[in-house]
C-alpha cells in the first residue's frame, strides 16, 4: 500500500513541467506554514471566546450565553470572509496572484496579533505553571481584563483577510498548471495532503503543547510569525497567466472616482456573474449543494459541533482542538485516496456520494456519554476521520472539476473572471449560510444547556446535538446525495465523464455567452 501510494505520488509529480514543480514547491512550503499557524489561531480564539464567556457568566450569576456568542463571533467572521472572497474576483484580473496572496496572508499577521495586543495591555499573563497539568474548570483569573465582546469585532477584521485567502488557494492552482484536469486533481490533491498534515499536526500541537504551557491568550503567539513566513515564500511563485490585454473604460477614470465606482460595481458584477453562470445551467446548479452545502457542514462539524463536545461533553475547550485535529487527519486520508485513484475514479460524483454518506456518522453523538478524560477527546477524534475523509475526498475532486471546467469558459463580462467569479460565489454562498445559522444554533444549544441545569446544576446539550448535528447533517446529506444525480452522464455509479467532456486535456479560453451556459 505505501509503495503504491509513493509510486502514484511519483508518477503524478513528474507530470509537472520544471517550471511546475519549482512553482508547486513554494507554494505547498507556504501554504504549510499558513496551515500551522491557522490552526493555532483559530483553535486558540474559539476556546478563549468560550472560557471567557463561561467566566463571564459564572462570575455575573447569569445563565451562560457561551455558543450564541461564539457562534456570533464565527459566524460575523464568516460573513466577513464574504467580503474579502468577493474582492479577489476582480484583483486577480488587475494584479499579480502572488502579490494579491501575499498581500493578504500580510494584513492577516498582522490583525492576528490585535487580540495577544490587547490581552497583554490589560493585564493578561501566561497561564501559571500549576495549571499545565491540570486546568481548574472555572478559572481564568491571567486572562486579560477586557469585555469579551470585543473579540468579535477583530475577528471580523481578520476575517475580511481569512477570506481573501482561502479563496485565492482555491484559484492559484489553476494559474500553477492551467486547466489539464489530470494535473489539477494530482495538484489539488497533493496540496491538500501537505495541507491537512501541517492542520493535523497544528491542531495537536495547539491542543496538547501550544494551550496548556502558554494559555489560550497566548497560545497563537506563533501565528503572525508563519503568516509572514508563508507571504515571503509565496512571493517567490512565478506568475504564468499573462495580464489581460482589455483596459475597461471604468478603470481609467480618476482614482477617487474608480475607487468609488469601480469598486461598487465589481462586488456586484462578482456575484451577478458567479449567480448567473451557477443558476443558468445544469451543469454548475448542483454545484451549490455539492460544494457549498458541503462546506458548510464540514465547517459547522469543526467550527460548532467539536467546542460544543470539547466544552459541555468533557469540561475542556481546548480539547476541541485533537477533534479539530482527527477532523484533518481525515482530510489528509481523503486527499491521499483521491490520488491513489485518480485514473480510476476521473468525476467528483462518486467521492460526493461518500461525503454524504459518511454524515450520518453523527448519529452516535446524542447517545454518546463520556468521563471527562483526554481519552474521549481521541475517541471523538477517530469518529471524525472517517466523516472528514468523505468530505476531503469530494473537496478536492470538485474543486479540480471546477478549477478545469472554467478554465474552458471566460464569460463576456470584462472585469472578473468565470472561475473567481463563480468560486466567490459559491464560497460566499457556503459563508452566509454559516453566517445565519451558527448564532442561531448556538443560542439553542445555550437554551437547551440551561434548562437542563447549566453549570449549577449538571445541566447537557444532549438534545441539542442531536438537532443541530444528527438532523442537520442527515437533511444536508440527502441534499447533496441527490445533488449528484443532476449533471448529464451521473447515474453510473462511476461515471467516467460529465456531459461527455474530456477534461484532461489543455484547452484554450471560450468566451460564451449566457445561451451557451444553459447547454
Amino acid at each position: 500500500m505505501v509503495s503504491f501510494f509513493v509510486d502514484a505520488v511519483r508518477e503524478g509529480w513528474y507530470t509537472f513541467t520544471l517550471r511546475e514543480r519549482r512553482n508547486i514547491a513554494f507554494y505547498i512550503l507556504g501554504i504549510m506554514i499558513y496551515k500551522f499557524g491557522l490552526e493555532a489561531f483559530n483553535g486558540s480564539i474559539v476556546a478563549l471566546a468560550t472560557n471567557r464567556y463561561d467566566y463571564d457568566a459564572m462570575r455575573t450569576k447569569t445563565p451562560a450565553k457561551t455558543f450564541q456568542r461564539v457562534g456570533l463571533m464565527v459566524g460575523l467572521n464568516q460573513a466577513c470572509q464574504c467580503i474579502g472572497s468577493i474582492l479577489i474576483a476582480p484583483l486577480i484580473r488587475r494584479f499579480p496572484s502572488r502579490i494579491v496572496l501575499s498581500s493578504a496572508v500580510l494584513v492577516f499577521a498582522l490583525l492576528s496579533a490585535l487580540l495577544l495586543i490587547i490581552d497583554a495591555s490589560t493585564g493578561g499573563t501566561f497561564a501559571p505553571a500549576s495549571f499545565r497539568d491540570h486546568h481548574p474548570d472555572h478559572d481564568f483569573h491571567y486572562y486579560g481584563r477586557y469585555n469579551t465582546d470585543g473579540m468579535i469585532p477583530v475577528y471580523c477584521i481578520a476575517g475580511i483577510a481569512y477570506g481573501m485567502v482561502e479563496l485565492m488557494r482555491r484559484i492559484i492552482p489553476r494559474d500553477i498548471v492551467g486547466g489539464n484536469v489530470k494535473k489539477l486533481r494530482h495538484l489539488d490533491a497533493l496540496v491538500h495532503i501537505f495541507y491537512e498534515v501541517s492542520g493535523t499536526s497544528g491542531a495537536f500541537c495547539t491542543a496538547l503543547a501550544l494551550i496548556p504551557f502558554f494559555g489560550n491568550n497566548y497560545s497563537f503567539l506563533i501565528t503572525p510569525i508563519c503568516f509572514a513566513s508563508a507571504a515571503i515564500v509565496w512571493f517567490f511563485l512565478t506568475d504564468e497567466t499573462p495580464p489581460s490585454r482589455d483596459t475597461p473604460v471604468r478603470e481609467r477614470q480618476t482614482p477617487y472616482i474608480k475607487a468609488v465606482t469601480v469598486g461598487f460595481w465589481l462586488f456586484v458584477e462578482s456575484i451577478w456573474t458567479g449567480a448567473r453562470i451557477i443558476f443558468t445551467s445544469r451543469k454548475f446548479v448542483w454545484l451549490v449543494p455539492g460544494y457549498s452545502v458541503a462546506l458548510y457542514a464540514h465547517r459547522y462539524l469543526e467550527n460548532a459541533v467539536a467546542p460544543a463536545i470539547a466544552r459541555r461533553y468533557l469540561g475542556n475547550a481546548a480539547w476541541s482542538q485533537i477533534i479539530v485535529g482527527g477532523s484533518n487527519l481525515g482530510e489528509l486520508l481523503g486527499a491521499l485516496f483521491v490520488i491513489l485513484f485518480t485514473n480510476l475514479v476521473t468525476t467528483p460524483v462518486p467521492w460526493l456520494r461518500l461525503d454524504a454518506i459518511m454524515l450520518l456518522a453523527t448519529w452516535y453523538l446524542p447517545f454518546w456519554r463520556p468521563v471527562g478524560q483526554v481519552s474521549a477527546a481521541w475517541m471523538a477524534a477517530a469518529t471524525f476521520i472517517p466523516i472528514s475523509f468523505g468530505w476531503a475526498a469530494g473537496d478536492v475532486s470538485l474543486a479540480a472539476y471546477i478549477q478545469a471546467t472554467l478554465a474552458r469558459v471566460e464569460s463576456k463580462t470584462q472585469n472578473v473572471s468565470a472561475l473567481g467569479a463563480v468560486m466567490a460565489f459559491l464560497y460566499s454562498t457556503y459563508i452566509i449560510l454559516y453566517a445565519i445559522t451558527s448564532p442561531v444554533l448556538g443560542s439553542y444549544i445555550d437554551r437547551v444547556y440551561a434548562e437542563t441545569g447549566g453549570s449549577e446544576n449538571g445541566g447537557n446539550i444532549y438534545a441539542a446535538i442531536q438537532n443541530v448535528a444528527s438532523v442537520q447533517f442527515t437533511i444536508i446529506s440527502g441534499l447533496v446525495f441527490i445533488s449528484t444525480f443532476v449533471p448529464r452522464g451521473s447515474l453510473a455509479f462511476n461515471p467516467k465523464m460529465l456531459y461527455n467532456e474530456n477534461l484532461d486535456g489543455e484547452t484554450g479560453l471560450q468566451r460564451v455567452s449566457s445561451d451557451d451556459l444553459r447547454k
